[in-house]
């Protein structure tokens, strides 16, 4: 059933808190990567500092939920471990295609980012927050 605010506002949503967390997540990695932490590190560090963040603000602001229940702590926390391994070995594959040039790594990123962004929406709306479960998208936050 869709509602108002569907979907759609939730696609908007979802890509707004995306890109703020995108934002924390390839920043991190930047400056890891200039304190000259190893790759595989440093994209790890980024990918968990972006997902917390992302936790707390969809969870909000994307799917309306006030408070996370522990059905939906855990489906995020395996949702986003799956996303994690696939991340890291996105980019890691990545930068084993690219040639070397000058934004290898931001473009390595890219490539990882999209997959994780994809697969984390379609499991938080279909899985974490999904209709009719307690707590779920279903229960609107006021305000």
């Amino acid at each position: 059933m869709v509602r108002k605010g569907g979907a759609t506002r939730q696609a908007i949503m979802f890509a707004l808190v995306g890109a703020l967390c995108a934002l924390i997540d390839y920043g991190s990695y930047s400056v890891l990567l200039a304190v000259e932490v190893w790759v595989h590190a440093a994209k790890a560090a980024s990918f968990t500092l972006g997902t917390t963040t992302a936790f707390f603000l969809n969870r909000r602001f994307t799917f309306g939920v006030s408070a996370g229940s522990g059905r939906q702590v855990t489906g995020f926390a395996l949702l986003y471990l799956s996303t994690f391994v696939a991340n890291v070995l996105v980019n890691a594959l990545a930068l084993h295609l690219l040639p070397p040039f000058r934004v290898e790594f931001a473009v390595a990123w890219l490539a990882a980012q999209g997959v994780a962004t994809t697969v984390n929406f379609v499991g938080l709306r279909a899985v974490v927050f999904r209709d009719g479960k307690p707590g779920g998208v279903g229960q609107r936050v006021v305000g």
